[in-house]
């Protein structure tokens, strides 16, 4: 059962973290951070505070240190439960302990524990991590500061030491207690041609003339509202390279700590190919539970994310190849799929289909994936058409690791492409089931379209297969290279491939050099990619190379504090602790036992709120100043575990309506708003969105028919701004196919009209314009003139040639 939601934490009770400062230094594309969290007390009484914060999925935190009246004190890595029980005993024995670990169902979310604050004492806690920055499709580089932790729907069964199941208490943004800033330094030996971010920043000041280095900070004022996120764009990106790194002298040889680590970027030059004969079986997974019903971003006007993925799976439904299967699933407390199983895509499967995306409303409730993942696994293959899965989802889950797993165990057959949208999605999910099936993963944010990155992961899957994928090394005498990383098998056009390995063997002189090369076939045909290199280790005091590597060996080992399995546990335990890299099995614990005399009296509990977002704009203001929740959202808060009813105001629930002396329940608040979510009872948000026919491009898109061709009827008139007979009378042959008209003038309209969203209607074109080819025959040169001469169109013709 859900967990209820908890007591108002009152205004008046100071919190004892006051501001979070970043300094974050991105060379290329790898981040290096360090985050410190500055407490005070001030209040009369020792405190014990306890802080949940999010962090990137892909960050390899290595370094976690306590300063405190002017003394350092550094944590050390040890086994979590080891860890857990040094700290119990240092607290209780009147010492200053500070604790860091990774939460036990989720790779993405860290707890930090602050024991025996003594009143009026000063402590600054810094945590330090680097990580690789992904590749954005327009060469960007995306570094992503979380500031937004979405609330986990809580399942029954979810381990009572995971920090998801503590009380996180909540407040609006405006009694939010502590502020953040960053700065971040950003150098590249290419050049930085700017750098834009989703949050205000103070004027870019580069250092030099040659702009190979910059810096920026955010502007002052910052709130939590949203993540922050920075887009970096370099004058090149696509150069192969590799970097070879010093071991730790003081370490043996041999350990991966020790030795040399060379980490190698491809971008491998992947050609343009027909799509496979075998289409592929393609399986929509969309999130709808009560939490997509909020906006995209908390910008004014922002679309609910419901529509944006509504609008998602009208374009996709459109874009799907002739002959190939396919099946749209909603999931939230329960699960619903629109076909018993997978269908043939033809007019009359995908009319049906378009239909009930219509009708589709963010009402299931909470957010319980596991269920219709097996259902998906569990159904018939069909031959000849491997299983292409999309995932949609703004990721607020308990069982990650669980799901991660489920994914994995089905890996072989198919490929997962992942989207976690709106602010403050899982990482650690959205990631862990694209990269344990060799699929892809985006994230949509702000103002970003679902549309074109769901249309780029759609282009991705159509794709011939890259097999035959190997990396060879050409090494001197004496030297070979263990991988590190995992067995790369998929390859998609557009993508970076990093790889880890450790170097072994004897020393060689400054001048020795390597080659590595990068093999891989497309439709019979063989490529190769090389980069030369030299094996000249470079000297780098936080030893970035070997963190990043010890955490891709640990992504592909460590599935969790309860599902690794125990022939891995022992590898994890020992990579983690070898290298000072955190893990499910690890935690950073630092005691100070310098104090004149232990801390007296009993310790008094601080939870650090964090800001109120998703239910805030149609929530109360809440007296005393904020509210604990529980596991999950307002809006996914009320449905039982499975239903397979939606729980309507007529329906009571299990949990009842609590009372608490002290503080106010949101239970009653949620419960309206759950309501609202009802097919019957609409909130006014939702009767007031634009429907679908206000929106020209999606009207033209939702008209054409499942082979690629378009009708000749009222429809097709409204969008193109005409009488249909004028239309009609346009045509110039009389004996001509009136679709193949009306097809020709929609691949004319989505030209002229449609181009800053090209990448979003190029592969439904793509099957207009070879329905073209197909039935116009030795008139489609005629119409084509015509059309354009009709619409007075400067599109080029030359789109219409295959």
């Amino acid at each position: 059962m859900v967990c209820p939601c908890g007591l108002l934490t009152r205004q008046e009770e100071p919190v004892p973290l006051k501001s979070i400062s970043v300094t974050l230094s991105i060379c290329e594309f790898v981040a290096g951070v360090s985050a410190t969290l500055n407490y005070e007390n001030e209040e009369k009484v020792p405190l014990e505070a306890f802080f949940v914060f999010p962090m990137d999925e892909d960050s390899a935190v290595y370094s976690f240190e306590a300063m405190v009246d002017g003394s350092i004190i550094k944590a050390e890595l040890q086994d979590k439960t080891e860890a857990h029980a040094n700290y119990e005993n240092a607290i209780s024995q009147g010492h200053q302990a500070f604790l860091l670990e990774e939460d036990d169902c989720s790779r993405d979310v860290f707890c930090c524990n602050v024991g025996n604050l003594r009143p009026g004492s000063k402590v600054a806690l810094t945590l330090k991590y680097v990580q690789e920055l992904p590749l954005e499709a327009d060469g960007a580089l995306r570094y992503m500061l979380p500031a937004i932790l979405n609330p986990r729907y809580q399942l029954s069964g979810c381990p009572e030491d995971s920090c998801l199941t503590m009380k996180t208490p909540v407040v609006p943004l405006e009694d939010l207690p502590y502020t953040i800033s960053m700065v971040a330094t950003v150098s590249s030996q290419h050049g930085i041609e700017r750098i834009q971010s989703n949050c205000s920043l103070s004027p870019i000041e580069y250092l030099g003339d040659s702009k190979t280095s910059a810096q920026v900070s955010l502007a002052d004022g910052h709130k939590f509202d949203r993540d922050v996120e920075l887009l970096i764009y370099y004058s090149e990106v696509h150069a192969p390279s590799v970097a070879v790194e010093m071991g730790e002298p003081k370490t043996k040889p041999d350990s991966l700590l020790g030795d040399p680590v060379a980490m190698v970027s491809f971008y491998p030059s992947i050609p343009e190919a027909q799509p496979s004969a075998a289409c592929g079986e393609f399986v929509f997974l969309m999130d709808r539970s009560g939490s997509m019903q909020s906006p995209m971003s908390n910008q004014n006007k922002s679309q609910p994310r419901i529509e944006a993925a509504k609008e998602t799976l009208i374009l996709i439904l459109k874009s799907l190849p002739i002959g190939c299967y396919f099946n749209i699933y909603g999931f939230g407390s329960s699960y619903e799929a629109f076909f018993p199983k997978s269908v043939k895509y033809d007019q009359r499967t995908m009319e049906e289909a378009l239909r009930r995306v219509k009708l589709m409303r963010a009402d299931l409730g909470g957010t319980e994936i596991l269920a219709p993942l097996q259902a998906i696994y569990g159904g018939p293959s069909i031959p000849g058409h491997p299983l292409q899965l999309f995932v949609f989802t703004d990721g607020e889950v308990s069982d990650t690791f669980r799901v991660i797993k489920e994914v994995e165990s089905n890996g072989q057959k198919h490929r997962c492409f992942s989207f976690g949208i709106g602010e403050g999605a899982s990482t650690s999910l959205i990631k862990g089931i694209a990269r344990v099936s060799q699929g892809a993963s985006e994230f949509i944010t702000g103002r970003e379209r679902m549309q074109s990155k769901a249309l780029r992961a759609l282009r991705h899957s159509l794709q011939p297969v890259v097999e035959d994928v190997s990396l060879s090394w050409d090494l001197p005498q004496g030297l070979s290279a263990k991988m590190l990383s995992p067995e790369q098998t998929v390859i998609f056009k557009g993508q970076r491939l990093i790889v880890y390995a450790q170097l072994t063997g004897m020393m060689l002189p400054a001048e020795a050099t390597g080659d590595v090369c990068l093999k891989y076939a497309l439709q019979g045909k063989s490529f190769e990619n090389k980069v030369a290199f030299s094996l000249q280790p470079k000297h780098d005091a936080n030893l970035t190379i070997h963190r990043l590597a010890a955490k891709s060996f640990l992504q592909t080992k460590d599935m969790g504090f309860r599902e690794t399995p125990a022939s891995d546990k022992k590898d994890v335990l020992k990579v983690s602790i070898e290298c000072g890299v955190i893990s499910s099995y690890t935690a950073f614990i630092a005691i100070n036992k310098d104090l004149n005399k232990p801390v007296q009296g009993p310790l008094v509990r601080r939870d650090i709120p964090r800001p109120f977002l998703l239910c805030a704009a149609s929530m109360p203001r809440l007296r005393g100043g904020g509210a604990y929740l529980e596991a999950s959202s307002c809006p996914d808060v009320l449905q039982p575990r499975m239903s397979t009813h939606y729980l309507g105001p007529d329906k009571p629930h299990a949990l009842g309506h609590k009372k608490r002396k002290k503080g106010v329940f949101l239970q009653e608040t949620c419960l309206v708003m759950d309501r609202a979510h009802s097919p019957t009872n609409r909130t006014s948000l939702e009767i007031h969105q634009p429907v679908f026919e206000d929106n020209h491009l999606v009207q033209l898109i939702s008209l054409q028919k499942a082979d690629g061709s378009w009708d000749l009827d009222e429809g097709l008139a409204l969008v193109l701004g005409m009488k249909l007979e004028d239309i009609q009378a346009a045509l110039p042959l009389k004996n001509a196919d009136s679709s193949s008209w009306a097809t020709v003038l929609a691949v004319l309209w989505l030209h002229a009209n449609g181009k800053p969203v090209k990448c979003e209607w190029e592969l439904l074109e793509r099957k207009a314009v070879a329905w073209i080819h197909l039935h116009a025959g030795s008139v489609r040169q005629a119409l084509v003139q015509a059309a354009i001469a009709f619409l007075k169109s400067p599109v080029d013709p030359a789109v219409f040639a295959l």
